[in-house]
């Protein structure tokens, strides 16, 4: 989830724990605690981009990371500050690192939760920034902030944050199952015979939900709202997996469709190929668009090494998709 997001949750766990002993202090450290394990992007500045792909979510995310650095912080913290007990200290920083992780583990990303077992938690019922999970849970964090430390109306306020943004979760899981239904219904009604399916919630709502559909020698994207009376219309994107040609048996490019959980396409432009990830979509809702969220230019060194490169992302697209997003949420 993003950066606010999990500075609220982290927030909010710190004060469950320690917010009658050491007051506000206890949102700050849990808010700071809530942010570190997404420090793993640093990777990205002294690696390549496939290593910096698998190391994302990966160790930092961990309940192992949990358990080994949360007593550390603890003790360090436990030094400076005037409220000594190791015991809370490590208890803050345990819940705020591990629910980091598993709130991460709602979107299409996931999280290795269980690393180094190779398992990626991905529930995909969350989109990475959903507004109707994080501002009610940030404002009654903030009517806990201005509430004394020992006052009962301070504790309410934290916990229906807690029990209101997790109850969310809940609903959005449902939705996801209702969504599945819906694309599948579809499906059999178009004759679409399909090998794996995948949905998640459209950018910033769950009501909009888009499937990745795996056919033979294709993938299918389709959207569909809850207020939509109309069929849905899919796009088609060929796999193309055979101009990789002996590339797709390199061991970088083997892990970069592992990476990819084998729902990528290859397509060539001006004889240079790209490799577009299409577990998170496109830039667009616009049926065929090829503005793909995560889209990487393939460079080959003398070697036949392959270099993946990310393709920089246009503003432009960003401004358009939120206002077709509003249109196509209210239905087809």
């Amino acid at each position: 989830m993003d950066s606010l997001t999990q500075i609220v949750l982290g927030a909010a766990v710190g004060e469950a724990v320690l917010g009658r002993k050491i007051g506000n202090k206890a949102m700050l450290y849990g808010a700071i605690a809530g942010t570190i394990p997404d420090l793993d992007v640093v990777a990205s500045y002294f690696t390549d981009t496939v290593t910096a792909l698998e190391i994302h979510r990966g160790f930092t995310h961990s309940i192992l990371f949990s358990v080994l650095f949360a007593p550390l912080f603890a003790f360090i913290v436990s030094k400076y500050e005037k409220y000594k007990n190791f015991k809370n200290w490590t208890l803050l920083f345990f819940l705020a690192f591990v629910t980091h992780p598993i709130l991460d583990a709602q979107t299409t990303w996931g999280t290795k939760l269980f690393w180094p077992l190779d398992i990626r938690l991905a529930f995909k019922n969350v989109f990475v920034i959903d507004p109707l999970y994080t501002l009610p849970f940030l404002g009654f964090l903030v009517l806990a902030l201005l509430q004394k430390k020992e006052t009962k109306k301070r504790r309410l306020y934290n916990n229906l944050g807690l029990i209101i943004s997790s109850f969310y979760l809940v609903i959005t899981l449902i939705l996801k199952g209702i969504s599945y239904q819906k694309f599948t219904k579809e499906l059999a009604s178009q004759n679409i015979i399909y090998k794996n399916i995948e949905t998640k919630p459209a950018p910033l709502n769950t009501i909009l939900w888009t499937a990745n559909i795996e056919t033979e020698d294709a993938f299918l994207i389709g959207y569909a709202s809850f207020f939509d009376e109309n069929p849905i219309q899919f796009s088609k994107y060929l796999k193309n997996h055979h101009l990789l040609g002996e590339l797709k048996n390199h061991r970088k490019m083997k892990r970069m469709i592992a990476i990819s959980k084998n729902w990528y396409t290859i397509n060539k432009i001006n004889n240079t190929l790209y490799f577009n990830d299409l577990r998170f979509g496109t830039l667009s809702i616009k049926p065929n668009a090829t503005n793909f969220v995560f889209k990487y230019k393939i460079n080959i060194d003398e070697n036949g090494t392959p270099f993946f490169i990310e393709e920089p992302k246009e503003k432009r697209d960003a401004k358009k998709l939120l206002s077709d997003l509003w249109k196509r949420i209210k239905g087809n």
